[in-house]
């Protein structure tokens, strides 16, 4: 059996109980310690007996549930170090469970209750016991708290009050800055699902489209023109290859996101082999160009080559005409793209779901570059896909460079 570690960023019970009860222990030791070392040079005050010690154990002994019950044990530890002090033990680190006690609980957003707890027991133990109170408790013959002993216990009363506030605010800040990025990794990952979803959707709607026209074909034509379903089913075949090795590109990047990919991702310097396929499929593909041409940015390339893909796919599955019309125009903004077929819509035609992944998969492209796109009926009849992909510097210096060769 192989023994699996826990996700990290996830808490064990058992294992932060322990690390309480190992903290609470610590803190023990070190008021027993640090006691016992600091009343060998406190002569006046009362020796450490049995009560002393339990007193000292006392408010480590509730540490252990500062988490569960926060306000509880800061006024318990709290009231332990008042009666310790007020029997006359001798000074020391008792205060280190009251410490703990006070990061803990306004670590956990209980302020005021901490601030009451401080203020009340500060006003028992400095001004009653220390000012009045003094006469009946031992050690014998003890005179009135000094007042400067009275404002050094309040000042260090206040800071550590400051610094437990500052740990709640580093505590929340470092919770805060681990959400958000636990956000930004999700919200990465939801849009990488997104973009690998949109290749598998462009990739295999155009590929299978090809497939199922030229399909049709070759079962039309078996018996009576075996040659012509020869062909039809080569280019089947050649289909399904390019697909197959583009879907095995889009899914190595599943596998080993780090890596380079084995092939570069096709873009415009593709159309010819694009318009081949539709070829392929019946569909005459005319390409022209506007505009002095430059390259394109990989991501602003990869989309323009998607759009005209996914816009002549629509053509073989919904339109009746067998022409299309793609243009590519080059400016200083970038480069727009318009696919035009004359229609009619194809009877044989597979119905269209309104708002289909195809063309919202266009849109996201585009909008996730900064561009548009615009798709619906023309009025002098058929249907048009016009595409903007804005490219920055790159279209402004190819415009430039053409302008300056004129």
């Amino acid at each position: 059996m192989t023994h699996q570690e826990p996700p990290r960023g996830r808490r064990i019970p058992g294992i932060a109980l322990r690390h309480r009860w190992i903290s609470s222990v610590m803190v023990a030791v070190a008021q027993l310690i640090g006691t016992n070392g600091a009343a060998r040079n406190q002569s006046g005050r009362v020796h450490l007996d049995a009560l002393a010690y339990v007193l000292l154990l006392a408010g480590p002994a509730l540490l252990p549930l500062r988490h569960r019950l926060p306000v509880l044990v800061a006024a318990g530890t709290t009231t332990v170090a008042a009666v310790y002090l007020a029997l006359g033990y001798p000074y020391g680190p008792v205060f280190l469970s009251v410490i703990v006690a006070f990061f803990t609980a306004i670590g956990a957003g209980h302020r005021r209750a901490v601030l009451i707890i401080a203020g009340t027991v500060y006003t028992v133990e400095q001004l009653l016991v220390g000012h009045w109170l003094y006469r009946w408790l031992p050690p014998a013959g003890d005179g009135p708290t000094s007042w400067m002993t009275t404002s050094g216990i309040a000042a260090w009363l206040l800071a550590v009050l400051a610094g437990a506030e500052l740990f709640r605010s580093r505590s929340e800040r470092v919770a805060r800055e681990r959400r958000e990025r636990a956000e930004a990794e999700s919200r990465r990952a939801g849009e990488e699902r997104l973009r690998i979803a949109r290749e598998l959707h462009d990739v295999l709607a155009h590929s299978i489209s090809v497939i199922n026209v030229q399909a049709g074909v070759a079962l039309a034509l078996m018996d009576e023109h075996p040659e012509q379903a020869r062909t039809a089913l080569t280019t089947i075949k050649a289909a399904s290859k390019e697909a197959l090795g583009e879907v095995r590109q889009v899914l190595s990047t599943l596998r080993a996101p780090g890596d380079a990919p084995r092939s570069p991702a096709p873009g415009l310097d593709r159309l010819p082999e694009l318009a081949e396929q539709a070829a392929g499929a019946g569909l005459k593909v005319d390409l022209s160009t506007v505009g002095a041409r430059f390259p394109l940015p990989p991501g602003a390339d990869l989309a323009a080559f998607r759009i005209i893909q996914e816009a002549l796919t629509n053509i073989v599955r919904h339109s009746a005409s067998r022409t299309a019309r793609v243009r590519l125009g080059y400016g200083p903004e970038g480069v727009e793209l318009s696919v035009d077929d004359d229609g009619p819509s194809s009877p044989r035609a597979e119905p269209a779901v309104s708002g289909g992944n195809g063309l919202v998969g266009m849109r996201e492209r585009a909008a996730a570059l900064g561009g548009t796109v615009e798709a619906g009926p023309r009025p002098d009849g058929g249907f048009r896909v016009l595409a903007k992909l804005p490219t920055g510097a790159a279209g402004t210096v190819a415009v430039a460079t053409e302008e300056e060769g004129r």
